[in-house]
């Protein structure tokens, strides 16, 4: 047996990227299991986005079907975070009055000097685009927008679609709903998901 030391940041990603895996895989079977093989869902294309905020007043239902979601492999967990903070602060403080989220959907937890965890509250997030247009303007874009399908009613013709002004959101094969930011494999689940 080799005494191979693993760092605190190490165990941290590990830990974090192990629950992805699991809540991803918990979302794929609620999709898979909501629709069948060969039938389309609905989804936003995070290249095609344009941030415009028309996701979290266009769906039919009261609470949107549309969140921000985390591609956790392409964030740089920086102690200024662009999707976090209010343009131009300079008091990196928790404070309300600090944050870019209207709703505080993304809670900031520390790792360790200098690196912070950002993880969105899906239950608080109402898809307004704010903090993907604050992440692709500053950072590197690790925030972006995906429709849920556990809270998706998969309207025949989705009202957030006739009113994106993009045209980003889109059917796609049920067998693969998600649309994610990143270089991930096919064999392994994709990071981006949220953690509540």
């Amino acid at each position: 047996m080799g005494d191979k030391k693993v760092n605190r940041r190490d165990f941290i990603n590990s830990t974090m990227r192990l629950t992805a895996a699991v809540a991803v895989g918990g979302l794929a079977g609620m999709a898979v299991g909501k629709s069948n093989s060969g039938q389309y869902v609905w989804q936003i294309d995070p290249f095609e986005c344009t941030q415009c905020g028309r996701c979290a007043t266009e769906c039919v239902l009261s609470e949107s079907a549309v969140k921000c979601v985390h591609a956790y492999d392409l964030c740089g967990y920086c102690d200024l975070c662009g999707g976090y903070f209010k343009p131009g602060v300079k008091n990196l403080e928790t404070a309300a009055e600090y944050q870019l989220c209207p709703t505080a959907a993304i809670e900031r937890k520390f790792i360790e000097e200098p690196y912070f965890e950002y993880v969105i509250k899906k239950d608080l997030c109402i898809g307004c685009a704010k903090c993907v247009a604050g992440c692709t303007s500053f950072g590197n874009g690790s925030l972006h927008l995906q429709i849920l399908h556990d809270i998706c009613v998969d309207c025949n013709e989705c009202a957030i679609a006739r009113a994106c002004p993009s045209d980003a959101i889109r059917r796609v094969p049920a067998d693969d709903p998600y649309l994610i930011k990143g270089n991930f494999s096919p064999d392994e689940p994709a990071e981006w998901v949220n953690k509540s």
